[in-house]
Formats: C-alpha cells, sequence, structure tokens
C-alpha cells in the first residue's frame, strides 16, 4: 500500500517518525502519523486535537520501547474539514469515525505489523470503545478522560437533542452548537479559567501550537455533531462492556465529561481498572509532572501486562 507523504512539525516526539495521507471508505482525507518501533500503541486523540499535540507523550512511550502511531480525525488537524467554516468541530454521522478508525488499522498493518493496542482519550475514547463493541479486538485499551457521557447538566443535553433534530430535519444543523463559536475552547480559553490542565507549560505548549499553525486549530462543534455525539453516547451506555483488558483514567477535576458515566462504565467492565487522580483537569496526559507521570506508568504497565 503505497502512501503519500503529509506534513508532521517538531512537536518534542523523537526523531524518524513520519506522517502520511489516508483515505477513509468515504473519500474523506485523515493524516496519520508513525514513529517507528519493534512494538506499537495506536493514540486516538479527542476532539479538536491534532497529531502534534501528543509529541511528549510519543517520546514517553518511545523511552520505554514503543513505537506509536497517531490519527487527525476527520474534521480537525490537517484531516479533511467538514464544515464550510473550517473552524466548526463537524461530522455527517458519529459512525463516520469507525471509517477513520478502519482506514488507520488497515494502513497500521502495513506500517506496524503486529499486536496493537490503543489510548485513547476523550472523544477517541467515544470512538474506541464503538470500535470495541462492534467487534474490533486490541489486545488491551487506555482511557484518558473517554467521552462516555457529558458534564453538562441533564436538562441542557436534552434540549440541545431537541435543538439537534429540529435544526437537522430543516437542514440548518451545520450552525454552531449554542454557546459556542469560532474561538470557543483553546483558541480564546486563558490558562487561568481552562479545564484542561493545571499545568501552565504544557498549557501553553498547546496554545503555542495553534498559534504557530493555525489550521491546527479548532472552535465549536456544530449543532450536528453535537446531536450525534450525545446519540451515540446514550447509545452505547445500553450495551455491555466487551472482554478487553482495560485501564481507565479521571481527574478529580474533570468538567468536560461525564465522571458518573466513568465509573458506571468501569464499574461493569469485567477487566477494567479505574484509577483517579485528584484535582487534576481533563488532559491527564498533559497535566502536572506528578499527575501525568504517575498516569503514564500505569499505562505503560498495562502494556508490558497485556499490549504485546
Amino acid at each position: 500500500m503505497p502512501f503519500d507523504a503529509a506534513p508532521l512539525a517538531e512537536c518534542g516526539a523523537p526523531a524518524g517518525g513520519r506522517a502520511v495521507w489516508l483515505r477513509a471508505a468515504d473519500r474523506v482525507r485523515l493524516r496519520l502519523a508513525h514513529w517507528p518501533g519493534e512494538r506499537h500503541v495506536l493514540i486516538l486523540p479527542g476532539r479538536t486535537e491534532y497529531i502534534e499535540k501528543y509529541g511528549l507523550v510519543v517520546a514517553d512511550l518511545a523511552a520505554a520501547g514503543w513505537g506509536a502511531l497517531v490519527v487527525d480525525w476527520r474534521g480537525q488537524g490537517l484531516a479533511d474539514r467538514l464544515a464550510g467554516d473550517p473552524r466548526m468541530g463537524h461530522v455527517g454521522a458519529f459512525g463516520d469515525f469507525q471509517r477513520d478508525l478502519d482506514a488507520v488499522l488497515a494502513a497500521a498493518d502495513v506500517l506496524a505489523p503486529g499486536p496493537l493496542p490503543w489510548i485513547a482519550h476523550s472523544m477517541g475514547g467515544c470512538i474506541a470503545l464503538r470500535g470495541l463493541m462492534r467487534g474490533l479486538t486490541p489486545p488491551a485499551v487506555c482511557f484518558s478522560a473517554p467521552m462516555w457521557g457529558l458534564a453538562n447538566p441533564a436538562p441542557l443535553q436534552a434540549a440541545l437533542r431537541v435543538a439537534a433534530g429540529v435544526a437537522r430535519a430543516l437542514g440548518r444543523d451545520a450552525i454552531y452548537a449554542p454557546t459556542t463559536g469560532p474561538a470557543f475552547g483553546l483558541p480564546s480559553m486563558s490558562f487561568e479559567v481552562n479545564n484542561l490542565t493545571t499545568d501552565r507549560a504544557q498549557f501553553d505548549r498547546m496554545k503555542a501550537q495553534i498559534t504557530d499553525d493555525p489550521r491546527l486549530s479548532l472552535g465549536g462543534p456544530s449543532l450536528r455533531w453535537m446531536g450525534e455525539a450525545l446519540s451515540e453516547m446514550a447509545a452505547l451506555a445500553r450495551r455491555p462492556s466487551p472482554d478487553i483488558a482495560m485501564l481507565v483514567g479521571l481527574g478529580g477535576a474533570e468538567a468536560i465529561v461525564s465522571p458518573r458515566a466513568i465509573r458506571d462504565r468501569a464499574g461493569r467492565w469485567p477487566r477494567g481498572e479505574l484509577v483517579e487522580y485528584p484535582g487534576a483537569r481533563h488532559e491527564l496526559l498533559m497535566e502536572r509532572p506528578e499527575v501525568r507521570d504517575g498516569f503514564i506508568a500505569r499505562i505503560l504497565r498495562h502494556l508490558e501486562q497485556h499490549g504485546a
């Protein structure tokens, strides 16, 4: 399978990495980065994220003997943007992300054959859980603050689902979800009010990446994305957990995804382990050193036990 080269900025990852373009089954173009090793792990990022954000995580994995693959999902990073406004996080259907996952796994069979455990953050955790429930069988999976529910109040979520359904019926759901916009989230966020990390250096690093290359930046989600995400999380919540060795991390100050949903799922996962970090926010892999290092050490132990 030939791959066309894609750009990859310096991001603190080891030398020797490269990025390539992929096409999902519906021809949407994705970007995939590969850092070689004798064994590999697949990183599935969250909403708004991009490959370079995980450069330091890739470096930590490499120090422990792991190569890595990281993907830009459709609608973000340098993958094809799907709305007229490229700053809008948009998707036609949440199931479309499974096309992306299938394209990545097909490429991984060529670039990094062999057992391929997953590390999935936030929205990536929702995509990964759907993949597991439709029969994909990585040897192990690690979740960081997975999006198995949102932290918004239930009445607000119900109202958003109704609004999304009405707007979709009218063909007008490719608009920003209420209270969001093109600068929503990290583009307009200050460290003092951020809900991502308690670590100033990590926050400044993320801000600098999207400032240096605005193509990586993403604002609020579309109403279609929001409706699709809420429906997908509700559907997944009704299904039993897969029998895959699982580790999930949760911050004590989580304010983006639902801690209740994470604890509920972890409690009914046959081979699941939940670890909580008091005071930590959403980005456990970009948190203050004692949290980040502790969580990465847990991930590495899980991979050694189950991932190869």
